[in-house]
């Protein structure tokens, strides 16, 4: 691998069309954005491998979302692993990379040696879009079922979205000769693209009769869905995580005869945007009583952001707060 290829391909979202098929989708890779994830703190492997599959999904739903908007995944169960949340942030301006963070909730004590999904009990997946100020953030929700995350997107997108939507992804840990340790990731996202909004469907052949992108999907549109589908399933691991084959050559190998045509490419990396002012600003609705419940034995009021790690520590006597609370 040389530099060059880390450099044009890594922690990238490369956006395509297939003309042929009327179908959409993204070339997605993750390498030091997931590393810089991943060491904010000290997951278990499982928790890693659920974090690295919502990062991945996260960064490739959220090439969509307009400048400046922000798109939130969240996941939500009674299992071991209670809560995982990301945010992609679309970049400031035209050129500009977007910007992802991703933390995990778990009780370390009800973790097994099962498969990372094993870890998630009942709850939801939901994808949240914030489009900013003046506007009230849209959500969208879907159990948890069908073995993976990504069959939860999948879900997701056939029952909120009526869009027929499918993931193929890889992620692990890997070493180069004499370099340490560390994370790759990549995944190929297809959505076919209707002619015309479709009517809405109750009941469909997934987990639960949850509504599958197959329901969907007919006529010439389902056949091409289909075909697509089965090229998608052709790809290969070291396809789809890299470093030493291009996104374009991916395409180009998986569906050549469906005409892909491919977008600029996005970049990504790990950004947060906790700062001082946030939290003083989240502690300004306490009152001084609460203020001073949270002060520690050395008079201080401390913080911790729970993506970056990022530590605060901050004098109670500057902390403004809400004398309505005091009355």
């Amino acid at each position: 691998m040389t530099l060059a290829q880390k450099i044009a391909w890594d922690d990238t979202v490369l956006p395509f069309q297939l003309d042929a098929s009327d179908i959409r989708g993204r070339v997605a890779r993750l390498d030091g954005v997931l590393d810089e994830i991943l060491r904010q703190h000290a997951y278990p492997p499982q928790v890693e491998a659920l974090i690295a599959e919502m990062a991945l999904l996260t960064v490739m739903v959220g090439q969509t979302v307009k400048l400046r908007w922000k798109l939130s995944l969240q996941v939500q169960t009674k299992g071991a692993v209670r809560m995982i949340a990301t945010d992609y942030y679309a970049p400031a301006a035209e050129g500009e990379p977007a910007r992802i963070r991703a933390y995990a909730s778990f009780d370390r004590d009800r973790l097994s040696n099962a498969a990372p999904f094993e870890q998630l009990g009942d709850g939801y997946f939901a994808i949240l879009l914030d489009q900013g100020e003046g506007t009230t953030p849209y959500q969208g929700i879907t159990p948890i079922a069908g073995g993976s995350l990504a069959a939860c997107a999948e879900a997701y997108f056939a029952q909120s979205e009526q869009l027929p939507t499918r993931f193929k992804l890889s992620f692990g840990t890997s070493r180069e000769p004499g370099g340490a340790e560390s994370w790759r990731a990549g995944g190929i996202m297809i959505q076919h693209m209707p002619k015309a909004s479709p009517f809405a469907k109750e009941g469909g052949s997934g987990e639960g009769g949850l509504l599958k992108a197959g329901d969907i999907v007919e006529g010439e549109e389902g056949e091409n869905w289909v075909r697509t589908n089965l090229l998608l399933d052709t790809a290969e691991e070291l396809e789809l995580i890299g470093p030493s084959v291009a996104p374009t050559d991916v395409l180009y190998r998986l569906f050549h005869e469906e005409i892909p045509r491919v977008f600029d490419v996005q970049a990504v990396r790990f950004g947060c945007t906790c700062s001082e002012e946030r939290v003083r600003q989240s502690l300004s609705i306490y009152s001084s009583g609460d203020i001073e419940k949270m002060t520690t034995e050395e008079g201080r009021v401390t913080a911790d952001c729970q993506f970056c790690g990022a530590h605060y520590d901050l004098d109670p006597a500057t902390l403004g707060f809400d004398a309505d609370k005091d009355e």
